[in-house]
């Protein structure tokens, strides 16, 4: 049986990736070409990171997802507790990262090989955390929750409304959207 909230994970997991794998291309051909990256759409990029992912995604299952699983398979509870403090780190982390995006930004050289460390980390960690949701949370989640817990999980994520899952974006965010659209590099943006 399908669940509208597993869909809603995956396809803002396989958006989230896109976005993060589109932002080290960007960097990573801005280093062989020689020069700078694109500050402003890096920026927005991790605008993006922060305004869905950070604020819409992660509080749904820490506050409604993980419980269930932690309730009907306690022997996630060391994968749970680990997701968990990843969303907890999650607005710090973002933060330091945009700080050393900031200061390659204004200082530049000097503090390029700081953000790629930096940027690289936070990539690898991110993929870490979604592949754990993906192979060991979700696959319990099918096969031990409930149909009322469907019901709220599914009601919960049919409100989450990312656009680069195919959804409009909302009046306010649609310059952003265009921006990263038109000039990220694939596999997010025609750049």
């Amino acid at each position: 049986m399908r669940h509208l909230a597993i869909d809603t994970i995956h396809d803002e997991h396989q958006a989230l990736a896109a976005m993060l794998r589109s932002m080290s291309l960007m960097v990573s051909q801005a280093q062989r070409d020689g020069h700078a990256p694109d500050f402003d759409v890096l920026r927005s990029m991790l605008f993006y990171v922060d305004e869905f992912p950070e604020r819409l995604h992660h509080p749904k299952e820490s506050e409604l997802l993980f419980p269930r699983v932690r309730e009907r398979c306690p022997e996630l509870a060391a994968t749970l507790d680990r997701l968990d403090a990843d969303h907890a780190r999650g607005e710090a982390a973002i933060r330091e990262l945009e700080h050393a995006l900031l200061a390659y930004e204004v200082l530049g050289y000097t503090r390029q090989q700081a953000f790629i460390d930096a940027l690289d980390r936070y990539i690898d960690g991110y993929l870490h955390h979604m592949a754990a949701e993906e192979t060991e949370v979700l696959p319990a989640a099918i096969k031990h929750l409930t149909p009322a817990d469907w019901a709220v999980l599914d009601a919960a994520f049919a409100a989450n409304r990312d656009p680069l899952t195919g959804f409009d974006a909302d009046d306010v965010f649609k310059p952003l959207f265009q921006k990263i659209v038109m000039t990220a590099p694939a596999p997010i943006g025609l750049g």
